[in-house]
């Protein structure tokens, strides 16, 4: 069966970090991280409609700039998730530009910005033809280790030491719903849009007896195909199997209490992406830059019993090293 949604690091593992999320028979698509966004089309970019941002460092955050350039000009709701202090450099970025044309854009772009912290989110909104000046003062609620709740799936997240709150991040999906192509083909059904409405039906428990209208374009017109039973034509065309838990961490010290903070964020991950930035002969370095080596790495993919893990975000200084770090992390992972 296919996955719901198959994660992709957006750059080789000496750039700039940040992990693409997107979603199968959606336009959406997640995204851990902003650094250089490049390497992401503009198609990509415009089905994101949730970022978290592990810090603002600038490998992690120089990429706002580039999706705020996509993102102009469309009529679009995307929510944005970072650490503490987060509000000021959203802020500092939008203020580095003049807003004086966008009062005459036909479409209007809102960004809702949330700043975690240990038990609290803080949420605004900036509205692009407000020239980005928030709305109002911030709101408030509770943080209790989620981030975002949806009915397939939701945000688990760990704020973390990197000498600054760091978030580590977790995507949990509840279930996964697989739609069986061949069955789609015996019923002359065709692929599009009406499948992530019927998925959403699925997931938010909608009355399984109740009628689902199956709809898709020809010729430029929406066209009504035919109406089904919702539980009638999931049993033909759906199957179920236990969702995914993808986890991304990166920029931590390997300390005793951010080591038991990864171990519980990624606990029997499918995929853990971990950084790996140094060389165990080169703890003291890590150390001293509040980052991973490879071997803690895989040590934390052991104790976590994940399923896989991929190294990522290494040192420059090991620009042609990079099978000896995966080879440590691999060492540490499966011999501990």
């Amino acid at each position: 069966m296919r996955p719901s949604f198959t994660p992709r690091l957006v750059n080789d593992p000496f750039s700039d970090p940040g992990l693409f999320i997107p979603f199968l028979f959606e336009r959406r698509a997640l995204l851990f991280d902003l650094g250089d966004l490049h390497a992401l089309s503009s198609r990509d970019l415009l089905k994101v409609s949730h970022v978290f941002v592990t810090h603002t460092h600038m490998d992690h955050f120089i990429g706002f700039d580039h999706l705020l350039r996509v993102l102009l000009g469309r009529k679009k709701s995307i929510h944005i998730f970072g650490p503490p202090d987060f509000f000021r450099r959203v802020e500092g970025r939008l203020s580095g530009y003049t807003w004086n044309l966008v009062q005459e854009y036909p479409y209007e772009l809102k960004l809702r910005v949330a700043e975690v912290h240990q038990d609290r989110i803080l949420t605004k909104t900036y509205l692009c033809r407000k020239g980005f000046q928030p709305e109002r003062g911030p709101e408030v609620g509770p943080f209790g280790g989620v981030l975002l709740k949806e009915p397939s799936f939701r945000i688990e997240a760990a704020l973390l030491d990197h000498r600054i709150p760091c978030l580590g991040l977790s995507l949990v999906e509840n279930y996964c719903i697989n739609i069986i192509k061949e069955e789609l083909k015996k019923m002359k059904l065709p692929l599009g849009p009406w499948l992530t409405r019927f998925k959403r039906a699925l997931y938010e428990g909608k009355d399984l007896g109740s009628e689902f209208p199956v709809t898709w374009e020809e010729g430029g017109l929406i066209k009504k195909a035919r109406t089904f039973l919702l539980g009638e034509l999931a049993e033909r065309i759906t199957r179920t199997s236990p969702g995914q838990k993808i986890t991304y961490i990166t920029d931590v010290i390997g300390s005793p209490d951010n080591r038991e903070k990864m171990v519980e964020l990624a606990k029997e991950a499918d995929n853990l992406f971990i950084e790996a930035a140094f060389l165990d002969s080169e703890r003291e370095i890590a150390l001293k830059k509040y980052h991973l080596t490879a071997r803690e790495a895989g040590e934390i993919a052991r104790r976590a019993r994940v399923k896989h893990f991929t190294p990522f975000h290494f040192s420059p200084r090991y620009q042609h090293m990079a099978e000896e770090i995966r080879g440590e992390a691999t060492g540490a992972f499966s011999h501990g």
